[in-house]
């Protein structure tokens, strides 16, 4: 393992900010392209909002931790909260599906989360929390920064 790091914050709207540039920091000496850096924080975006406002139903109550592993050119993301938790897995992964239509969610946060990465799972369990891993390889650097 290259790097590690750990980050808790307040399940609050504003933070989602936060997680997005501090992983954003983590993957920086991967040197990876724009459009690598956009899905990376996109993912985490999602995740860290899903825990936010389905987790937590947005209370401002609750710690989100993201825990990141950086070896060689792959990044591993574990986002988790002690929220309520997911009552179907399976369906909350489904396109479109959403339990909070009222709210004009999407329903796409695990199709778009999935499509970004080169793995993703979900384990959740009824008000224990959800965990949301991801996996993402970034390309090789084509010359050195020091070149440019």
């Amino acid at each position: 393992m290259d790097n590690e790091m750990t980050l808790s914050f307040l399940a609050v709207s504003e933070n989602e900010a936060l997680a997005r540039m501090a992983m954003t920091c983590f993957i920086t000496p991967l040197d990876p392209t724009i459009e690598e850096i956009s899905e990376f924080k996109t993912v985490v975006s999602e995740a860290v909002t899903n825990a936010i406002i389905h987790g937590y139903e947005e209370n401002g109550v609750g710690i989100v931790t993201i825990r990141a592993l950086r070896n060689d050119r792959e990044v591993t993301v574990i986002i988790s909260d002690e929220g309520k938790g997911i009552e179907d897995v399976d369906q909350a992964m489904e396109p479109m599906y959403t339990s909070k239509p009222h709210m004009e969610r999407s329903g796409m946060g695990f199709t778009i989360m999935e499509s970004f990465t080169d793995q993703l799972s979900v384990s959740s369990a009824q008000d224990k929390g959800t965990t949301v891993t991801f996996t993402k390889q970034f390309s090789a650097i084509s010359e050195p920064l020091s070149a440019r």
